[in-house]
């Protein structure tokens, strides 16, 4: 669930501020970005060097570096916006209080006041503090504001007693939040079918009919997916992607057309959404040599056949509440292209790539492209990366198709 996440971590001046070290660790490992904020009392208790260290980021508790002669502004609010989600832990009572009052005397509350995204808390203090009514109330206030309050747990406190009032340890924090993402995302409960990459046709056993695609766009679609909640089956042709193992996901590999058509098959009918943005050989030599061809004339003539359609396939057999995403790839009255594929191939919505374009189609990280759901709904989308190219993808999915 935070893998491609990004993650503004706050850390105020307790002394369980050496639990966000591990907390970091375990963000990080999770395949999250993490960002961290300190308070200035924090840094009492944890370097900003040892953060910075393990999450790769810089990190700041403040709006400006005093001794900067260049001046430079730590922007509060474009860090608010960047966060897919915010983590405040520990919280002590005394930020507590300033959360719930709407006070900004330090970066950290800045860049809390100005969060879009999310924001977990997870409070440690005393224990006598941890009950007080005041505490009590500031914890509903945040609640009442959409915070989420992640409980302290009991054990022993820096006092010496023992009791509630420890912050949660950062496993139990961590599963928390991936517990409370899964509740509540959009494609918790549905199956998503992705096809990647590109596929080889062989002419002999050394050398094949393809094409450039990485698979790098079908990747970032399966992972939006699984972020969203999703049960992903990717089906990916010859790449030299890394794919990390996750419980939700299924990778089924394929070399030619025809197996990625198989495979896909046999997947489609227990879909509730299927992205086909694998670049499939549209031929395939018609009769591949069974051993190496040696160079022994001075031209090669290869007879080539037509492959099967993948996405005509399905969409011949979509059923009703299904919902069919293709890709097309065109350098030539691209729209009205794209627009007969929609139709003649049955599906919800196109995905119009243009190589063309500079910093998109294959081998980018980057891509630009236009969603497609019919000739007068066209929706652009301007030259990102491919994982933010997905995400919007999902969300037109989900906003238009559901």
């Amino acid at each position: 669930m935070l893998r491609g996440k990004k993650i503004l971590l706050g850390v105020t001046g307790s002394i369980a501020a050496y639990k966000s070290t591990y907390l970091v660790r375990l963000l990080v490992k999770a395949g999250a970005e993490v960002k961290v904020v300190l308070s200035p009392a924090a840094r009492d208790f944890v370097t900003p060097l040892t953060l910075a260290t393990l999450s790769k980021n810089p990190v700041l508790w403040e709006y400006f570096d005093k001794e900067d002669e260049q001046g430079k502004w730590n922007h509060h609010v474009q860090l608010g916006l960047w966060a897919d989600l915010m983590l405040i832990a520990p919280a002590t009572s005394h930020t507590l209080s300033k959360m719930a009052s709407g006070s900004a005397d330090t970066f950290l509350l800045g860049v809390y006041l100005s969060a879009k995204c999310p924001v977990y808390f997870a409070p440690a203090m005393d224990l006598d503090m941890y009950k007080h009514p005041a505490t009590r109330e500031n914890i509903e206030k945040l609640q009442s504001f959409g915070n989420i309050w992640i409980p302290s747990e009991e054990g022993e406190l820096a006092s010496g007693l023992s009791g509630e009032g420890r912050m949660a340890e950062p496993e139990n924090i961590l599963a928390f939040i991936q517990a409370h993402l899964s509740d509540q995302a959009p494609l918790r409960g549905k199956k998503v079918l992705v096809n990647a990459g590109p596929t080889y046709e062989p002419i002999d056993p050394v050398r094949f009919v393809g094409n450039h695609s990485s698979g790098k766009m079908g990747l970032a679609l399966a992972e939006t997916a699984l972020a969203l909640g999703a049960e992903v089956h990717l089906v990916i042709g010859p790449h030299q992607l890394e794919i990390a193992e996750e419980a939700r996901l299924t990778v089924v590999p394929v070399q030619t057309a025809r197996e990625m058509l198989e495979a896909c098959t046999a997947l489609f009918d227990q879909m509730d959404i299927a992205v086909m943005s694998a670049a499939v050989s549209d031929y395939r030599p018609a009769d591949p040599a069974g051993q190496k061809i040696k160079k022994d004339t001075d031209e090669l003539v290869l007879k080539l056949v037509k492959n099967p359609d993948v996405l005509y396939s399905l969409g011949q057999v979509k059923r009703k509440g299904q919902r069919l995403v293709g890709f097309a790839l065109e350098t030539e009255n691209a729209v009205e292209n794209a627009v007969k594929k929609l139709h003649k191939k049955n599906c919800d919505l196109i995905v119009l790539n243009m190589p063309s374009e500079k910093g998109s189609g294959f081998g980018h990280d980057t891509n630009e492209v236009r969603l497609i759901q019919s000739a007068d709904k066209i929706y652009p989308l301007t030259l990102k990366s491919k994982k933010e190219i997905a995400r919007e993808i999902f969300t037109y999915i989900l906003d238009h198709l559901s």
